[in-house]
């Protein structure tokens, strides 16, 4: 399954009142630093930002952790897995 295959099942599932656990590797751009990998048993996508105000929003993804209630975001480019399944970034 590739990233975007993952966000397309994220994307569905959240709209479907389902949560779904995934691991991406963190990064702050402002800030230049990663804090490693980073799993989040149950979440749910948000609706995603405006570039109005994120001029990042089409590479990233919003998302709440279900289990904390705290909003956050990630990288496309930096998903690891969905529901345990390990993925690739394009289609081999």
């Amino acid at each position: 399954m590739t990233v975007y295959e993952a966000i397309s099942e994220m994307r569905k599932l959240s709209k479907e009142g389902k949560s779904f656990s995934f691991t991406f590797v963190s990064y702050s751009h402002s800030r230049g630093e990663s804090h490693g990998i980073v799993e989040v048993p149950a979440a749910r996508l948000r609706k995603r930002g405006k570039t109005a105000h994120n001029r990042y929003a089409e590479l990233q993804e919003e998302y709440v952790n279900v289990n904390t209630g705290e909003a956050r975001r990630f990288w496309h480019c930096c998903l690891l897995s969905f529901n345990g399944q390990s993925l690739k970034f394009a289609a081999e």
